[in-house]
């Protein structure tokens, strides 16, 4: 165990199977949180549930109206479910768009506004949303993507408002390309976008805007969400902070 700073809390994790919410699942059980991973595949989230001593929930989170079947009762939450869908704003299907925002705005809205009562009632809690680089900037070929990211930068900023006076902070992560299967999956969409073979992808476009060559890791995310999950992180609030490798730096 890293600590036991979070000894005592309950941390809910979407789309924590694989990638980043299975690193943020690993970190908070390090800090002595008890972890709740919901993930809409029911294998994976009982392999990292098992592996954390936490509870899997298997849930399909496209639909919002699943967050009901949910327990939002937690002192944490992290809201990381997300997809892709890469094509121009003409070939863009309405449905995916539609599909976008209900995955990774409304589901984090619905989740959170049911875990605030719990929240505020015990006077402490935590949101970390896990938003992008593209939650503060725009790339070709990601409508639906950059859309969902934008609003839920400012979901996070009314929450922070609301939630000050409550002993609850809300912020957003603001990764760069991370080493994950929803970015491993871009690939390929992203090659037929751009004309180039798939082994070209991450450098020439992946990584063209960044000043560090490297995709980010998993692990790496998940410290920050694990500081801002923290006792020490109280005024902490309303923020959005980048691993962008420098990306908007430029």
């Amino acid at each position: 165990m890293v600590n036991a700073e979070l000894a005592g809390r309950t941390a809910l994790v979407t789309g924590a199977a694989s990638g980043i919410g299975a690193a943020c699942a690993r970190r908070l059980a390090a800090a002595g949180a008890y972890v709740v991973v919901v993930d809409v595949s029911a294998d994976g989230a009982a392999a990292v549930a098992a592996e954390v001593g936490g509870r899997a929930v298997p849930l399909d989170l496209a639909e919002p109206d699943r967050v009901a079947d949910l327990d939002c009762d937690v002192d944490i939450v992290v809201n990381n479910a997300g997809r892709q869908h890469v094509a121009p704003v003409p070939e863009f299907p309405p449905e995916e768009f539609g599909g976008l925002l209900r995955l990774m705005l409304e589901t984090p809205f619905r989740i959170v506004r049911a875990a605030l009562p719990h929240m505020y009632a015990r006077g402490w809690g935590r949101i970390v949303n896990v938003s992008s680089v593209h939650g503060l900037r725009a790339s070709a070929y990601k409508a639906g993507y950059v859309a969902a990211k934008h609003g839920l930068e400012g979901l996070s900023k009314v929450v922070a408002v609301e939630a000050a006076g409550h002993g609850v902070t809300c912020n957003c992560v603001n990764p760069g390309y991370v080493r994950t299967p929803l970015v491993e999956r871009q690939i390929a969409d992203q090659a037929r976008a751009y004309g180039i073979p798939e082994d070209e992808v991450v450098d020439r476009v992946l990584l063209a805007r960044s000043p560090t060559k490297r995709l980010a890791e998993p692990a790496e995310v998940a410290e920050l969400v694990a500081y801002l999950c923290g006792p020490h992180a109280g005024l902490v609030t309303g923020a959005s902070f980048t691993l962008d490798g420098g990306w908007t730096a430029l």
